[in-house]
């Protein structure tokens, strides 16, 4: 009965590993993009900062982003307030894990703006569209339809670093197996059913992610 109890504690650990990943997804995505535009930038006082910054993000190992996130935070608004102001851990992650799937994600788009004919640009500038129109309604479904394949992948990437976010308190798939592997002294048993259970969410979001590949592809060949 006890051992029942702590299989069900692993169900709404793993609800909040996906929570965690899918709320970093939605504004890794949006720093994504507007990584990669900044570094697309002529004007260097604009893309020289970003791209330093993208570069230092990515030679650093995760772990320390997400520690430098959760420690830095209340260490800045301190020396700015000068009062002391604790973040959630659950907000502190999430700030971490979008910026280093945005750090890579943003390599993923800046390669799709360049797969974009350059042509599709000026078309709509013969056409006196609008700049915001031409970049949201011509360029950008073309962007995701080359950077999906890339940033599909690093959504795999993105739930497996929710991992990370244990060491800072969050109460995820991987907190939950830890606490329960010292109440039992079971830790293998435990551990495995992390493993189990990240497979079984990878697994689904592969599948999930063929069929948009699966349906994208289909709408390219409708309208062709």
């Amino acid at each position: 009965m006890l051992m029942s109890g702590y299989y069900q504690q692993l169900f709404p650990a793993a609800l909040m590993t996906i929570g965690l990943a899918l709320t970093a997804l939605a504004f890794g995505l949006v720093l994504a993009v507007s990584i990669a535009g900044m570094e697309r930038s002529r004007l260097k006082f604009v893309a020289v900062p970003i791209k330093t910054i993208m570069m230092l993000l990515r030679g650093l190992p995760e772990l320390l982003v997400v520690l430098f996130i959760y420690f830095g935070s209340t260490q800045v608004l301190f020396l700015i307030t000068g009062s002391y102001v604790e973040f959630q851990p659950f907000w502190c992650g999430v700030m971490a894990l979008s910026l280093i799937f945005a750090a890579y994600a943003s390599q993923t788009l800046r390669g799709a703006f360049n797969a974009v004919p350059v042509g599709q640009w000026e078309s709509g500038i013969a056409l006196s569209l609008p700049k915001h129109v031409i970049f949201f309604r011509l360029i950008l479904p073309q962007v995701w339809r080359h950077a999906l394949p890339g940033l599909g992948a690093q959504w795999l990437v993105l739930l497996k670093d929710t991992a990370l976010v244990s060491l800072i308190g969050v109460n995820d798939l991987m907190w939950q197996a830890q606490l329960t592997s010292s109440a039992t002294f079971l830790p293998f048993t435990w551990f495995a059913m992390a493993a189990l259970i990240y497979l079984v969410i990878s697994i689904c979001s592969q599948w999930c992610l063929k069929r948009i590949e699966s349906r994208v592809t289909h709408f390219e060949r409708a309208i062709s």
